[in-house]
């Protein structure tokens, strides 16, 4: 049983077919984006281990498929398994061995990636100083109590998976408890209108909730776009603190729980990092006559207590920061100066990959043994035709 297990697990049978249906994932992955956009696919089709098609429109899966990681991991164990089985380790296979390593190592290496990258934003304006990156997809609910004067402030974080209508959630950190009442994957705030929202009550009875209306929206899967998640939530201490209403548009509100004032807004997830950068200038120049960029560029302070290093370092196009394992690009940057001092605004991109050096080995791995097996293919050649030449 375990030798025809090994047979199968090793044939190149089972190599056409995992290849086939990653062309197959493929398509119908493309097929995907139209209705679920580029992100939602990709977790869908690529980033999971089983997964199903189903046509725009429909409530019902269709196709079922095998997700990316299924296909990668067999394709792994199938090369793996076939050197043991069918390859015989000899030094004139020595080029296909290599090709066959570099290929397993890209494959490890684009699972690790999926599994442990990280992106994020880092934003701010000349003279900001920023310590965390944020994320351009999830959200948190955060508390914020200021421990002092010379103590950064406590921070309870609770991702916005977690806000669930009817669940309950407590926090050792936390006074008080959270109930929530309302959840909105896409949502609009706008304030209330008297008149035509005679008949619908405010979206929550404190803070600025008490003006508004939240309005649901379908949730967005555009490039362009990105969902606006809101919620309402009920505090409850030794007694109801009344129901608020966070979203992602609505600036921090304050609400006291026993004499301490807390800090509640709804924000992008936030990264924090052992070092924190000032943005110091920023340059923005194109072609003239054009808008087309010419160098985007962003002069930073960069400081870290643990290290002591204090220096300055320039970040613009194909020249990015790499410190602490994470590496910053040139993202964004604002075409005019801001009217509030003329201060210029920058973005970065914040890359955090533990893996990346691993297609680098993996391509030079397979670069060098197609060399080495073309090489010695063609001594073999060039030696095999001397004599008849003679």
């Amino acid at each position: 049983m375990i030798s025809k297990l090994f047979q199968f697990l090793s044939s190149l049978r089972l190599t056409v077919v995992l290849l086939g249906l990653g062309v197959v994932v493929v398509f119908f992955g493309t097929l995907g984006q139209t209705s679920d956009g580029l992100y939602v696919a990709q977790e869908r089709y690529f980033r999971s281990w089983f997964a199903y098609w189903t046509p725009h429109g429909s409530t019902f899966p269709v196709v079922p498929l095998p997700g990316g990681y299924l296909l990668g991991t067999m394709l792994v164990i199938n090369l793996i398994v076939a050197h043991f089985t069918r390859f015989k380790w000899t030094w004139s296979k020595s080029g296909i061995f290599l090709t066959h390593i570099g290929i397993i190592l890209l494959l490890l290496g684009q699972l690790a990636t999926d599994m442990l990258a990280r992106e994020s934003i880092m934003s701010f304006r000349e003279g900001d100083t920023r310590n965390y990156s944020e994320s351009s997809m999830d959200f948190e609910l955060a508390f914020l109590r200021s421990a002092g004067s010379n103590t950064l402030d406590q921070v309870v974080a609770i991702p916005a998976v977690r806000l669930k209508p009817g669940d309950e959630l407590h926090h050792e950190l936390l006074p008080f408890g959270i109930r929530v009442k309302e959840a909105y994957e896409n949502a609009r705030i706008r304030l209330r209108a008297p008149v035509m929202d005679s008949n619908r009550p405010p979206a929550a009875t404190q803070g600025v909730g008490a003006r508004i209306v939240i309005d649901a929206q379908p949730p967005t899967r555009t490039m362009d776009a990105r969902n606006v998640p809101a919620a309402v939530i009920e505090i409850s201490g030794p007694s109801s603190l009344g129901t608020w209403a966070v979203s992602g548009e609505l600036k921090p509100q304050t609400v006291a729980v026993e004499g301490t004032e807390w800090r509640l807004e709804y924000r992008s997830v936030r990264d924090y990092k052992p070092f924190a950068l000032t943005l110091l200038k920023t340059t923005h120049e194109t072609y003239p006559g054009t808008d087309i960029p010419k160098n985007f560029q962003s002069r930073v302070r960069l400081r870290n207590a643990e290290s002591h290093e204090d220096r300055e370092v320039d970040i613009y196009m194909n020249s990015p920061l790499r410190f602490g394992g994470y590496t910053f690009f040139q993202y964004q940057m604002g075409k005019e100066q801001l009217a509030d001092g003329g201060r210029g605004t920058s973005a970065l991109q914040v890359v955090r990959n533990p893996s990346w050096i691993t297609p680098y080995l993996g391509c030079i791995l397979v670069g060098v043994g197609l060399l080495v097996q073309f090489l010695m293919h063609l001594t073999k050649f060039i030696a095999q035709r001397k004599p008849r030449a003679a």
